[in-house]
């Protein structure tokens, strides 16, 4: 919503809103465009009355503000219907959908097609390092847009990305997820299969291809495209194929081939499988839009990524802190595979705060345990707002920690993020790796943690790396 105020602002109208908790990168975005906001909601905030309301799809009956643009019927919509209504029109439109990887597939695209020259509009569901914020209006033929399928509106339940009319559409990958709103697999890929029908005859949907994990469910969800697919992967079975990876430090190399011919050699300053996956998706589309391998690679080579998917936040003591937004078991695995090809040799403390609507419920409580027992050491926060569920369905985090344990890994869960840094301010040792892993601010734990340690004297420690 933060960025679509920008874009709004940009766009030539008088913006304002209304939200609680407003932390950043939200907050800064703001105030860096002089857009004002309240902090708690009051139908005195619609004072005086506005052209227009765009309700977030958090809001509910019983918000005051939302019971006062009813009651007097203010004009309003939504958040995907202010993108189609105002935004999308006469654009090519791009849209990156996916369990995992759409934020940063979304954000390399969107490099990709500026270094190229092409001007490009996007949306990002996170800050864009390379641009310093979560969209842009450069005013070319695209518009890269993050397709999320969370549902749109309390009046519209159906999934945002069903108003992007997508042009080009890349599914990253399909694996169950926002349990909150989709009662079973079966239900979110039917949101994915609906998704590749909107794909006109003249587009192209583009996949992760390999057979292992999502592969079988998102070639289902595209077998009846009628438009050209492409698939990806690492797989001999791809159209495209990404072979030759190789770490050297920060930045991780490979070769990209269409069809058995070679396309072009690639470094990315993001390890990591799953980053080369993302990079593949990104730049089919960027080819088929007539960006050369030449471009492609420049702009890869310079991509910073998105804030909050590996992102230091500091060492002290030879004690290293790294924030990413894992928020899921598969996205939870993936992180500590790259920290660790990353960082090799350091002791891994896995760090998860259970925070998205879907970590939250006991959906992945089987699966959570094995992908934290990837790390050294293992420690659980609380639920957050763990009152909201019932104890049928909320997540046990001290149940994970034992199945952890039962890996053969120290797990351990603590109530807040205060006791998580005064644990970790005398237990971190000279070369550790702490990894945040939460989809919220974990209650300013970074910075907790970073100040808890530079009043502690770390000592070597005598764990080696698994």
């Amino acid at each position: 919503m933060a960025p679509l105020a920008g874009m709004l602002r940009e766009h030539g109208f008088r913006v304002s809103g209304s939200d609680s908790g407003v932390y950043p990168p939200a907050s800064t975005l703001l105030e860096s465009l002089g857009i004002s906001y309240f902090h708690t909601f009051d139908a005195a905030h619609l004072q005086p009355t506005p052209d227009l309301v765009v309700v977030g799809n958090i809001i509910a009956r019983g918000n005051p503000e939302l019971e006062d643009v009813l009651d007097r019927k203010i004009p309003y919509r939504s958040m995907p219907e202010m993108l189609e209504e105002v935004f999308l029109p006469g654009k090519h439109s791009i849209v990156v959908s996916g369990t995992h990887g759409k934020t940063t597939t979304t954000a390399m695209l969107a490099w990709i097609f500026h270094v190229a020259g092409k001007r490009p509009n996007f949306l990002v569901g996170g800050v864009a390092e390379n641009f310093g914020k979560s969209y842009g209006l450069g005013g070319g033929e695209e518009f890269i847009l993050e397709g999320d399928e969370y549902e749109t509106a309390i009046w519209d339940r159906g999934p945002k990305f069903f108003h992007y009319h997508p042009d080009d559409l890349i599914v990253t990958s399909l694996e169950y997820d926002h349990a909150d709103i989709y009662p079973d697999f079966e239900a979110y890929q039917l949101a994915f299969r609906r998704l590749v029908n909107l794909v006109p005859r003249r587009g192209r949907v583009v996949i992760w291809g390999d057979t292992e994990d999502s592969g079988p469910a998102l070639r289902r969800a595209a077998e009846k495209a009628f438009c050209p697919l492409e698939t990806y992967g690492l797989g001999a079975g791809n159209d495209w194929i990404a072979s030759d990876l190789v770490v050297e430090g920060e930045t991780m190399r490979f070769k990209a081939a269409n069809r058995g011919k070679a396309f072009g050699e690639f470094a990315l300053t993001a390890t990591g499988r799953h980053n080369v996956l993302n990079a593949m998706a990104a730049l089919i589309v960027a080819q088929g839009r007539g960006i050369s391998a030449k471009e492609i690679a420049k702009a890869l080579a310079t991509f910073r990524s998105v804030k909050r998917r590996m992102d230091v936040k500091g060492e002290i003591g030879g004690v290293l802190v790294v924030d990413d937004f894992a928020h899921h078991p598969t996205a939870v695995k993936a992180t500590i595979e790259a920290a660790r090809g990353r960082w090799p040799g350091r002791r891994l403390w896995a760090i998860l705060e259970p925070r998205s609507n879907s970590m939250r419920r006991k959906v992945f409580q089987d699966a959570l345990p094995k992908a934290l027992a990837l790390g050294d050491r293992v420690v659980l926060g609380g639920v957050f707002r763990a009152q909201q569920l019932g104890d049928e369905n909320r997540l046990d985090p001290e149940s994970v920690a034992e199945s952890v344990r039962a890996l053969g890994k120290d797990a351990r869960v603590f109530p807040s993020s205060e006791a998580i840094a005064e644990h970790l301010g005398t237990e971190a040792k000279l070369g550790d790796l702490l990894l945040i892993m939460s989809n919220g601010s974990f209650d300013g734990l970074c910075e907790k943690l970073l100040k808890k340690l530079g009043t502690v004297q770390q000592v070597p420690s005598k764990a080696k790396s698994r």
